[in-house]
């Protein structure tokens, strides 16, 4: 029997799983140390995620576009993986508005080059340090139509809010028709074998509008600057 992954290609890693690792963990440091200082003064920014495939041609690219600049029409800004596709649509619909663009790109052996419509561009080996970053200073999600990593960040920000490691923050999936079959899988199976609860549904929005999602942002950022009086 001929084992499935025998006569797949090994690609080369990068670097990160070779030599000493004390001097892994002096990186790894370095990298949040650079992402806190670069981001310390960033506010009311909204993390847009979506796939590097997508090209301008494509509705989910001109539909990023317009999001990106409905909220930066609004003082939001905008922080993304920092590559191409819908990355580069939201980059592009805030730096027309004049507004904070923000890539947080992360090295890859395909597809991850800084697109050019960024004001901040941070560099990362480690998906988790990213991770941290976007958690950090983002006030709300969206997640447009993409692949495994798009879907990795959904359910990541859907976990963190379900165990309460940190604040509740908008969760909006934009287009139904890509997520509407997701979101119906979880509905009947999840909820079938109880892994999750009804209230779990609550965490997250599907829209199609612009509007809603910017309508969303506006009273969670009223919200939070009536919790900062207090």
């Amino acid at each position: 029997m001929q084992c499935k992954n025998e006569n797949q290609h090994v690609p080369n890693i990068i670097e990160d799983f070779k030599g000493d690792q004390s001097w892994r963990i002096f990186r790894i440091i370095s990298e949040f140390t650079e992402g806190f200082d670069r981001l310390r003064d960033v506010r009311d920014a909204v993390s847009i995620f979506g796939s590097a495939r997508l090209k301008p041609n494509n509705l989910y690219y001109k539909k990023t576009v317009e999001l990106a600049e409905l909220l930066g029409e609004h003082g939001f800004s905008i922080i993304t993986g920092g590559g191409p596709g819908v990355m580069e649509a939201a980059n592009k619909g805030a730096f027309q508005q004049k507004q904070l663009s923000i890539g947080l790109n992360i090295e890859l052996p395909m597809e991850q080059t800084p697109n050019p419509f960024l004001d901040v561009s941070l560099n990362f080996r480690y998906f988790f340090v990213r991770k941290v970053m976007l958690v950090r200073y983002s006030m709300g999600y969206v997640c447009m139509p993409g692949g495994f990593g798009t879907l990795d960040e959904f359910f990541e920000a859907l976990t963190l809010m379900q165990t309460d490691k940190i604040y509740p923050i908008p969760l909006v999936l934009f287009g139904s028709e890509f997520w509407q079959g997701l979101v119906d899988w979880i509905k009947k199976i999840l909820l079938e074998y109880k892994t999750i609860s009804e209230k779990d549904l609550e965490l997250f929005t599907i829209t199609d509008d612009p509007q809603e999602v910017l309508d969303i942002m506006i009273c969670h950022r009223e919200w939070k600057n009536q919790q900062r009086k207090l």
